[in-house]
This record gives C-alpha cells, structure tokens and sequence, in this order.
C-alpha cells in the first residue's frame, strides 16, 4: 500500500509528505511532478507553456502507473492528478488517498509570490483558486479521507494521516 496525497496546489502535499516520509522511515517520498521534471530534464510550467496540458496529463498519468505498481511510497499527486478518471482508478487501488482541503483564502496566502505555477500564471487571484477548487472538489472528494489543513502544521497534519493509517491497519 501507499499513501497518496491530493488536493490544489498550495495545499501542502510536497511538504506534508516529506514531514510524513520522516516518520515513517519505511517508506520512500515521491514527488510526481518531480519525477516528470527529472525525465524530461524540463520545468512543469515550460512542459505546459511548449506541449500543453494535455502532454503534461499523459505524462503525469505514465508516472503514476509506473509508481503505483511498488508499495510503501508516500507519493504526492499533482493539483489536477485525480482529475483524470484513469489516474483516479489507479490511485485509489490499493492506496490509501488522502485530500488535504485547504480554503482558497489560505492557498492564496501561501503561494501568492511564487512564480512557477502554470495553471496560475493568468488571472491569479482569490477568485481564481476558488474556481478551480469548485471544478475540481467533487472529484478530490471521492479521496478515502480528507484532511482540513488550515491554521494546521505540517507535523500535525502527518500525525493526522499516521492516525488514519493506524485505523485502517485495525480493520
């Protein structure tokens, strides 16, 4: 099993799981948008801007099937990852996927001076965040549990998920 995390960019999922991967030593962090970077020897945002997103989407979901087939990896899924009904599919089989809701108010606090997200590069604003998160909930919300991350650390987010993999290790 692994432990997926999803949710809007901003939300915390690089950060959480590396938090995570810290306590539980057995499993490895994987950073899908990472390992797309390393093949393609490209930035996300100059994947975008040259190929599209369609390019991109297919090269997200040929790494989460080639992740998804080893155990014990703590795998931080992409902001629109699990908007794909395929990468949903294979995410969700035999992990355990995790929605770190963050409010659009907090998104905006926490990414508004960085420069490397493409989906923001146009209109970012408040309203902005909101209408992506509207588009994309009803899908992060098929997640196997959701986590509220607001005026949360980090560490108290892992201890969050630790317990809900406790839980699920009594069933």
């Amino acid at each position: 099993m692994n432990i997926v995390l999803i949710g809007m960019m901003g939300c915390g999922k690089t950060t959480v799981a590396k938090e995570l991967a810290k306590q539980l030593s057995d499993f490895k962090y994987v950073d899908i948008d990472e390992e797309i970077e390393k093949s393609t020897q490209k930035k996300i945002s100059e994947i975008f801007l040259r190929h599209g997103e369609h390019f991109f989407r297919m090269l997200e979901t040929e790494k989460i099937q080639h992740f998804c087939k080893n155990d014990k990896q703590i795998i931080s899924a992409g902001g629109g990852a699990f908007e794909n009904t395929e990468n949903r599919r294979i995410l969700s089989d035999k992990n355990l996927v995790i929605y770190l809701k963050t409010s659009p108010a907090e998104i905006y606090n926490r990414i508004k001076s960085e420069t490397h997200r493409p989906l923001l590069k146009k209109n970012f604003s408040l309203e902005k965040i909101t209408e992506i998160i509207k588009n994309r909930e009803p899908n992060y919300n098929k997640a196997h549990k959701i986590i509220d991350t607001d005026s949360k650390t980090p560490y108290n987010i892992a201890q969050e998920i630790l317990g809900v993999l406790n839980d699920r290790n009594k069933d």
